[in-house]
């Protein structure tokens, strides 16, 4: 993994940017996570969580700007930056206006960080498996499905299973993987 200074992972593309999340943020962040349309997909954290995910070295808290206006639209969790192995896990994203493509660039732009960047050898998620929608966009993605956690999370009165989702360095390259 690259080095970091004060926890700034950038990345961009033409129409999104990924800054570090602050402080100043996480009021935004936790609102965003509790929205009904949101909450049902994700394992929801409070703001203490986030307040501390700012200073972990293993984890990316980066908030979503589109470009040109600058304006915020989500932010995304990356975990296992400091995997021996090479593994990231993209914990968590949240998109606040769905239906315009932001999710499909954010995830491209999830993907160019992890394996250029922070040169994974596997970026992997679990979903839920009721969340059709996000399969589908992953999958369109490359990302391969591995599995189920069958029932393995409490979701109100009921247990809920999620899939696991990966995608390797040579799939997204297009090629033979070295070993970074």
């Amino acid at each position: 993994m690259p080095e970091r200074e004060n926890k700034q992972i950038v990345a961009q593309s033409e129409t999104l940017r990924f800054r570090s999340t602050m402080e100043q943020d996480l009021n935004y962040v936790v609102s965003l996570e509790q929205a009904e349309e949101n909450k049902r997909f994700i394992m929801p954290w409070v703001w203490e969580q986030h307040r501390e995910a700012l200073s972990n070295t293993d984890i990316a808290h980066v908030i979503i700007e589109m470009v040109e206006e600058n304006n915020v639209i989500g932010f995304v969790l990356l975990a296992g930056l400091e995997n021996v192995h090479q593994n990231i896990e993209l914990r968590r994203i949240v998109i606040a206006t769905k239906g315009k493509g932001y999710g499909k660039k954010a995830v491209q732009l999830i993907k160019k960080l992890a394996f250029e960047e922070c040169k994974a050898h596997r970026l992997w998620l679990d979903i839920f498996e009721y969340n059709l929608l996000a399969r589908h966009l992953y999958t369109s993605h490359g990302f391969v499905v591995e599995g189920t956690l069958r029932e393995c999370y409490k979701l109100g009165g009921r247990f809920e299973s999620l899939v696991i989702m990966s995608i390797l360095d040579i799939e997204y390259f297009g090629r033979s993987s070295s070993v970074n």
